[in-house]
């Protein structure tokens, strides 16, 4: 039976190892966004020994590239992208400290066992609800690589942010689980 929780980012192991696949999360704080290029930047720069745009230890990053504002809003449509594009960063980015990463569909062997290795999760966010989800995002502001339009690296202040559990750090998988939760 799944659970719901309510959590704060950035998060601590406390909060990740209490987390199973198909349990519910309202997210509140402060998460990064970060796509392909983005990550490959971030990757270079730890290869470079240069600044990192945000710290790392207890991170969420949501793989999102979203729509411009419209006037009187911090963000326009907001909804995941397919995350397996970040799968071939991940498991570093897991090592150094990131907590938790949000976006839609499976994720390799690679980032599940990394998972498992550092105490942390995949959630996945509902897609085709970018509208809807931009609706739970308070604040945003580029903080690196603003030539990447869209997919430049945002902070992003989230209340209630709606997740449920994909991956958990024991190696359950809500896409493997034969009863899905209601």
């Amino acid at each position: 039976m799944s659970k719901e929780y309510r959590l704060r980012a950035p998060l601590r192991d406390e909060d990740v190892v209490q987390l199973k696949a198909g349990d519910r999360v309202l997210l509140s704080g402060i998460i990064y966004t970060a796509r392909d290029a983005a990550h490959k930047k971030i990757i270079q720069a730890l290869e470079a020994g240069t600044e990192l745009p945000f710290p790392l230890k207890g991170a969420v990053i949501y793989y999102v590239g979203p729509s411009p504002a419209p006037e009187g809003r911090p963000i326009g449509s907001a909804g995941p992208t397919t995350s397996y594009r970040m799968d071939s960063y991940t498991p570093r980015l897991h090592s150094l400290g990131v907590k938790a990463t949000i976006g839609k569909g499976k994720r390799s062997q690679d980032v599940k066992d990394a998972l498992v290795r550092h105490n942390a999760v995949y959630f996945g966010a509902t897609g085709g609800a970018g509208a809807l989800l931009s609706q739970r995002i308070e604040a945003a502001k580029i903080i690196a690589f603003e030539d990447l339009g869209p997919e430049a690296v945002r902070e992003l202040v989230v209340r209630d942010f709606p997740l449920l559990v994909v991956n958990d750090a024991f190696g359950g998988e809500l896409y493997a689980t034969p009863n899905l939760p209601t």
